[in-house]
């Protein structure tokens, strides 16, 4: 187990390392690169797409950071859509809904596209392999300090939109994790359905007629938490807990007041960064074949799983936090 760890290491190792073994005079005028994601207003998508952007200039190729302004899966399906048109290089997407966009993943690599999902995947599809968070090892993160929080007992509301890989994978995290802990319920879980709206609402219900039987909100978004937190706030409610999701300046904010407790933060732009990286690599480097089981191959020129990482941030780490982004920030 230990020397397959490792050799999955070197091979990402080499991926990150080969765009850097590749002259500026390899890169043609015809490279093209795309990143589709949906919500593209939102800070975390302009900070992944900014680690796109920022590293096709480094190399001078060309790219587009494209998706819907809200919410909507379909509407990223049609961009990506729009994205394979253009016979790009390859393509980076962070998937909205897996049943939506498969099909269309498939067809793109049947096409000789090399497609990478990001933050959210479609495991199921043939792309090629997924960078971002272990998102289960982060519903344990947040699962574990949620019941330290609630001291082993509460009735917990989840927000969450329910379609998305990458939140089916926090959930099943967070379950596991309160399994030791038989005193935390979760007692309900909630679709917001991309819209932050759902969770202010439904928070302000529960502070009404419910507020003795809900202890604790956890968020598996990067939206539903500084939602919550402002609900509470102004009605004055102290004693619960909130665990969110990103580090959205207010949800940060939030922590230094001490409204939510804690939230989990992961690096976006290192997922988009290493990704068009990747795509280089695989453009330059292109296996003999991208419609294949990689998965199962025991001599993949690809890895499965790229983990980009996660840490929890609460009010002992939150300015420390800042100053760090603050200090990435500068030129």
């Amino acid at each position: 187990m230990r020397q397959h760890k490792k050799s999955l290491l070197l091979l990402s190792l080499a991926f990150l390392i080969m765009p850097l073994l590749n002259c500026g005079s390899e890169h043609s005028a015809e490279e093209r690169y795309f990143f589709v994601t949906t919500n593209v207003k939102l800070p975390y998508w302009q900070n992944a797409g900014n680690g796109f952007i920022q590293e096709a200039k480094q190399w001078k190729l060309r790219a587009d950071f494209v998706g819907p302004d809200t919410y909507d899966p379909q509407a990223e399906v049609d961009e990506f859509r729009k994205a394979v048109q253009a016979k790009p290089s390859g393509i980076l997407v962070s998937v909205a809904d897996a049943s939506l966009l498969k099909d269309d993943i498939d067809k793109a690599i049947a096409a000789g596209i090399p497609v990478v999902t990001v933050d959210s995947d479609a495991p199921t599809s043939k792309r090629l392999f997924f960078i971002g968070t272990n998102n289960y090892q982060a519903g344990l993160s947040g699962g574990n300090r949620l019941a330290k929080e609630l001291k082993d007992k509460g009735n917990v509301v989840v927000f969450t939109m329910p379609e998305q890989a990458n939140l089916i994978d926090r959930l099943r995290g967070y379950r596991d994790a309160l399994e030791s802990h038989p005193q935390v319920k979760i007692t309900q879980v909630i679709d917001i359905k991309g819209d932050p709206r759902v969770a202010f609402d439904t928070a302000t219900q529960m502070i009404g007629k419910d507020k003795d039987k809900v202890d604790a909100f956890v968020c598996l978004e990067a939206q539903a938490g500084k939602e919550v937190a402002t609900v509470l706030d102004s009605n004055k409610v102290t004693g619960k807990i909130i665990v969110a999701m990103d580090t959205d300046p207010d949800t940060l904010d939030w922590i230094k007041k001490g409204v939510i407790a804690a939230t989990i933060s992961q690096k976006p732009y290192t997922m988009a960064n290493v990704g068009l990286r990747m795509l280089d690599s695989l453009y330059h480097h292109k296996p003999t074949s991208l419609d294949h089981n990689w998965a199962e191959d025991s001599f993949s020129p690809v890895p499965a799983f790229v983990d980009t990482g996660s840490s929890l941030i609460d009010k002992s780490n939150v300015a420390a936090f800042q100053a760090n982004q603050s200090n990435s920030a500068k030129p």
